[in-house]
C-alpha cells in the first residue's frame, strides 16, 4: 500500500486485481482454443471481451478510489454491482455459455461480491 492509499483499500485492490488477472487469463485461453468451436463460441468471444474491458476499468476505478477520488469510488460501486448482476445471469442461465465459462464467471462473481460488499460497507463509505 502506498502512502496515498487510504487504509482499507488494499483488499479492494487485491480483489479487483485478481478479477482483472483472471479475466485476461481467460481471454488468453480463449485465443489458444479458438480453433475449437465447441469450446469457444461466438458468445464466449463477446462475453470475454466485455469482461476483460470491464475488469480493467474496475481495477482502474479501484486505484482511483484508493487515491481518494470520490468519482472513482462511485464508479467502482456502480460497475462492481452491475457486473456482479450480469455474472449472476450468466452463471444461472443454462445453455447460453459452456460450463467452463460459467465456472470461470462464478469465480469472477465471488471476487466481485467481495468488492461490492467492501465498497458499500460502512468503513469505506465513511471515508
Amino acid at each position: 500500500m502506498t502512502r496515498t492509499e487510504p487504509a482499507g483499500f488494499r483488499p479492494v485492490l487485491l480483489l479487483t486485481g485478481a478479477y482483472a488477472a483472471l479475466s485476461v487469463l481467460t481471454f488468453v485461453v480463449i485465443v489458444v482454443f479458438r480453433p475449437h468451436p465447441a469450446v469457444v463460441t461466438d458468445a464466449v468471444w463477446v462475453r470475454a471481451t466485455l469482461v476483460v474491458a470491464s475488469s480493467l476499468w474496475t481495477f482502474a476505478f479501484a486505484r482511483s478510489a484508493a487515491r481518494g477520488s470520490r468519482k472513482g469510488l462511485l464508479r467502482l460501486r456502480i460497475v462492481s454491482a452491475v457486473m456482479l448482476a450480469a455474472i449472476a445471469v450468466i452463471v444461472f442461465l443454462p445453455g447460453l455459455f459452456p460450463l467452463w465459462l460459467r465456472i470461470e464467471q462464478a469465480a469472477c462473481g465471488v471476487l466481485l461480491l467481495g468488492v461490492t460488499l467492501l465498497v458499500n460497507g460502512r468503513p469505506l463509505r465513511a471515508r
